[in-house]
């Protein structure tokens, strides 16, 4: 599998932090649970630092997209169920900055268009070759939270793409990379990684650190912590995750070369 490498290049005053975060899924399930991403994001802005958010679905969007698309056809292209499928997180982005800016806390919501995010043509599971800067850049310098879709991107004729099963994360370990951020927290349902499943196995042990080459052979064997691309790009670019609970706000395990 072919890796991009991402150049780093944005810089910052040594007080400033960039954090990317990236949430999805059943912690957006509830307005209440929208509302805790943004107490959590508040603090980091409040003490001054760039936050860039990544969104995936919200719950279980994603497979109520599908069971539309299969109850039409079973047989459709791929390039239109990933026409469907972006509107997932596009309707996550834009749920939740207006719940930022109910909280006076200026937000702006990009899509992958927006971005750019370009990937390659292969539908359902396609590669990010490369990561606009331009307009992120202009939305930090105005001090607004960045809210970006994670999981799609747009190919070079301008077709959505998404990146598979998992990709928000991929997305946001890429735009750590790409901006050279501080910080990439990943939020979960659970309070780390474990050598194995801790809801079937009470003597699971969870790690506080683990190295880039153990997290892929977790991540190939059917962990679904983090998606496997994630961790490919994160260990080409050196880039520690910190996986977070979003119930905590604690570091439950950091990824990151040994």
């Amino acid at each position: 599998m072919t890796i991009v490498f991402f150049l780093k290049s944005y810089e910052y005053e040594a007080e400033i932090m960039l954090i990317v975060k990236k949430f999805g899924g059943k912690l957006l399930n509830t307005k209440e649970r929208i509302f805790s991403v943004v107490n959590i994001c508040k603090e980091d802005y409040e003490r001054g630092n760039d936050i860039i958010l990544v969104l995936s679905a919200i719950g279980e969007k994603t497979d109520e997209l599908i069971e539309n698309a299969t109850n039409i056809t079973k047989n459709f292209e791929k390039r239109e169920m990933d026409m469907l499928l972006v509107t997932g997180e596009q309707m996550a982005v834009s749920l939740v900055s207006m719940a930022f800016n109910k909280e006076n806390l200026p937000a702006t919501s990009l899509n992958a268009f927006q971005v750019p995010i370009y990937t390659d043509s292969n539908y359902n599971d396609a590669e990010i070759v490369s990561i606009g800067t331009k307009r992120i850049k202009q939305e930090l310098s105005k001090g607004n939270i960045v809210i970006v879709t994670g999981f799609q991107g747009i190919d070079k004729e301008n077709n959505y793409t998404t990146l598979g099963r998992g990709g928000s994360d991929t997305t946001a370990v890429a735009i750590a990379a790409k901006f050279n951020a501080d910080k990439c927290e990943i939020y979960k349902d659970v309070d780390g990684v474990y050598d194995t499943d801790p809801k079937t196995n009470i003597y699971a042990k969870k790690y506080d650190e683990i190295g880039y080459d153990e997290m892929l052979n977790l991540s190939n064997s059917g962990a679904k912590v983090l998606h496997n691309k994630s961790v490919e790009i994160a260990k080409k670019c050196d880039v520690p995750i910190f996986i977070k609970s979003m119930f905590t706000n604690e570091i439950g395990t950091v990824i990151k070369g040994c």
